[in-house]
């Protein structure tokens, strides 16, 4: 009896010493939340894809969605044709080629030329004779040896040779020969011809072998370096065009790069479909955007500065919107961990990918971290218990 009450104490001593060991470790619950508070650890925020942001002030209004096309100035695009016809002789150029003011295109030949630069030669000769002649018999009218007759026909064959070299002068200039550098020993079959502007080879319709008339257009060169927009605006909206609005656009194949422009010319007369043509110059370079390429753009209207957040930060649930606030960070289980708030707000006008946001409480977190990517993902966390399993 005696070693069963001792065999009790002993148990009930360790009963005591565990009890107390138990008090002393830390608990390992995890602490209730918020309704309005949703906790991540970091490989959760990963997983979740959370970035952080902030509320911007931004210019933002209405605006009004066109479609656009891509272009240059008309003096920055070149069509090249040959001001009299040729065979092909040569070109080493291909689309997209770069070439610079007075670059060779082409090479071409035609029998023709020669006789041109034959028939300035011989007259220019004659010219020369004829001027002499005009000379001698004004000085022999002048002292009265001569008739007025004679004097006269001296007059009217200088003056017409003096024409007719004057203008094959101008058609040689026009297919690049100076005339006053041509001589019996450099007659030449060919001529060059050569780019008026820098720019890029948009198209070639000629190949080595083939005639071209002067009204085939052989080459096409445009300059992108001032690209311009031009849209189409419908008739119910052109009151609301004004010269310096600011238009963003994006290549239908890339809608997330957008590009920026500024009206600076709005048509005056309406098309049989009702619309106008409105011009803006594009202020960002990008090799994406092209000569000739269709974007989508937004004209925008009646701007105003606004606090505005990224599309992708405000959620919708129960037919109010929010957004997610940093809290704070904590540790808990030796794992770090994030607390984020959601806050009500109400959503303005939407453009460009930015919504603007005011806020339902007079809580003031225009300079708090938020959270723009991964919201839906927190908001899913929230209505599964206000926390994601850590």
């Amino acid at each position: 009896m005696k070693s069963i009450k001792i065999i009790v104490t002993i148990i009930t001593y360790m009963l005591i010493v565990k009890c107390s060991n138990d008090s002393s470790t830390p608990k390992l619950e995890h602490e209730n939340l918020p309704s309005d508070i949703v906790e991540m650890n970091e490989e959760q925020c990963f997983s979740a894809d959370i970035k952080f942001g902030s509320i911007e002030k931004r210019s933002i209004g209405n605006t009004i969605n066109v479609t656009g096309l891509v272009t240059v100035p008309p003096k920055n695009s070149l069509s090249v044709s040959a001001a009299m016809g040729g065979y092909v002789k040569s070109t080493e150029l291909f689309e997209g080629c770069y070439v610079k003011k007075g670059q060779i295109l082409v090479i071409l030949e035609n029998p023709e030329f020669i006789e041109l630069q034959q028939g300035y030669l011989e007259n220019k000769i004659k010219l020369d004779f004829a001027e002499q002649d005009f000379n001698r018999q004004k000085e022999l009218y002048n002292n009265n040896v001569n008739t007025a007759k004679t004097y006269q026909q001296a007059v009217a064959d200088y003056k017409s040779l003096k024409s007719k070299v004057a203008a094959i002068d101008k058609k040689l200039k026009l297919i690049g020969i100076d005339a006053k550098k041509l001589t019996d020993d450099n007659i030449s079959e060919t001529v060059t011809v050569n780019s008026a502007i820098d720019g890029y080879i948009k198209s070639i319709n000629i190949n080595n072998g083939k005639y071209v008339s002067p009204t085939d257009i052989m080459f096409e060169i445009v300059n992108n370096e001032n690209m311009i927009l031009e849209v189409t605006v419908f008739e119910k909206d052109i009151d609301k065009i004004e010269i310096g609005q600011n238009i963003n656009f994006s290549s239908q194949n890339n809608s997330n790069e957008l590009q920026k422009a500024k009206v600076f010319q709005i048509g005056k007369a309406l098309s049989t479909d009702k619309s106008i043509k409105v011009y803006a110059s594009c202020e960002n370079k990008n090799k994406n955007i092209l000569p000739g390429m269709i974007v989508n753009a937004t004209i925008e209207v009646n701007n105003s500065i606004a606090e505005c957040v990224p599309d992708e930060a405000v959620v919708n649930f129960e037919d109010k919107d929010y957004i997610f606030v940093f809290s704070k960070d904590d540790v808990e289980n030796n794992k770090k961990i994030t607390l984020f708030k959601i806050v009500e707000i109400k959503k303005g006008v939407s453009a460009n990918g930015y919504t603007e946001i005011s806020f339902v409480t007079n809580s003031n977190y225009a300079t708090s971290k938020i959270v723009i990517k991964g919201a839906y993902n927190l908001l899913s966390a929230l209505k599964n218990g206000g926390e994601m399993a850590c």
